[in-house]
């Protein structure tokens, strides 16, 4: 797993953008994005959670970091984003169902990042498959700065623990430092 002060994992997110110059029925394209242009001298609060549409990550912890999104703002943070083992199909669909406005969905479908993170976790006795831990992490320039993982990282653990990957969490952190 990796750690604070360490460096995030190089990976490229398969993403789906809008792109008002193209005309007809589909204005979005795929895009490539490296995790260099994501955090590269710039301060990002990532969350990472188990998947779209799912029950706490849908009703608290993606709109929980949306509600806060101006508090992380006057904190000195320039952007957040939520993570998940999702295509860009199902991360846009879920942030348009929730009216997600200002943190940015990343899709991690083929789980590179969640996997060199050390995050993958096995939640087959959901039928879920391979999906991320919950966590939430300060970067800054690249650099892990502090990590906030939910205890007892287990593949197919009964439960799905959310304790300290939250908004206020992160926020009482970036206020103490």
């Amino acid at each position: 797993m990796i750690h604070e002060m360490t460096n995030i994992p190089a990976v490229i997110f398969k993403t789906r953008t809008r792109n008002d110059n193209i005309a007809g029925e589909n204005p979005f394209e795929w895009r490539d994005v490296s995790s260099a242009s994501i955090f590269s001298k710039r301060k990002i609060v990532l969350f990472a959670l188990p998947g779209a549409f799912t029950p706490t990550c849908s009703s608290t912890h993606l709109p929980g970091y949306e509600a806060a999104y101006a508090n992380f703002l006057a904190a000195g943070v320039d952007d957040l984003y939520c993570l998940s083992v999702n295509d860009a199909f199902s991360m846009f669909q879920w942030a348009n169902q929730l009216g997600i406005k200002n943190v940015k969905m990343l899709p991690d479908g083929n789980a590179d990042f969640t996997r060199q993170m050390g995050m993958l976790v096995k939640k087959e006795n959901l039928g879920f498959g391979a999906r991320s831990w919950r966590y939430s992490m300060l970067v800054d320039d690249g650099k892990i700065v502090k990590m906030f993982a939910e205890a007892n990282k287990m593949d197919n653990a009964p439960n799905d623990p959310f304790e300290c990957s939250d908004a206020p969490t992160m926020l009482g952190f970036l206020k103490d430092n």
